[in-house]
């Protein structure tokens, strides 16, 4: 390979495998459960996705209530890590989230970061926004947003949100 100056620079280009960039914004936030989940996908960074507001829905696909999943909304956002997925992982990765089932789709969005913006992809459920849930899955989620390095304010603001408590 040829630099800039027309230098060889011994860049080693043969085992890189190529990635894409996703979007994380529910139990994926973790860092540690995105290491067991896709082995090869680092996280890059975190940042938000303006215009977008976090909400539930698919009460009848959930852990017990509702699912984690994104809608538009010009005046909310929702804070994401951004990860390094390579092909295998994101197999890997729909098929955890069953999107190879239909349950959620992969859509493109624009993340703001300290790195700046990026489009990247990330999953949204294809189901009706509504009911809620289950206090379980809400912490589980905010335990996620904390292991990512979400600012406090938006962890309270998860724990806070209405849950069942018992499940269904």
């Amino acid at each position: 390979m040829t630099g800039a100056a027309g230098r060889e620079c011994g860049c080693a280009t043969a085992n890189l495998l190529p990635v894409t960039l996703y979007a994380a914004y529910g139990t994926n936030l973790d860092p540690q459960r995105m290491g067991e989940r896709c082995p090869h996908s680092p996280l890059r960074t975190t940042g938000w996705l303006t215009g977008w507001r976090l909400t539930f829905g698919g009460e009848e696909h959930g852990w017990d209530g509702s699912l984690a999943t994104i809608v538009e909304d010009p005046i909310e956002q929702v804070f994401v890590a951004v990860y390094d997925v390579t092909r295998e992982d994101e197999l890997s990765l729909d098929g955890w989230e069953h999107a190879d089932l239909g349950l959620y789709r992969k859509t493109k969005v624009r993340v703001s970061s300290l790195t700046g913006e990026q489009v990247v992809w990330t999953y949204v459920l294809d189901a009706y926004e509504g009911g809620l849930p289950s206090a379980s899955y809400l912490g589980v989620l905010a335990e996620a947003a904390e292991a990512a390095g979400a600012p406090d304010d938006y962890v309270a603001a998860l724990r806070r949100r209405p849950c069942r408590s018992t499940g269904l």
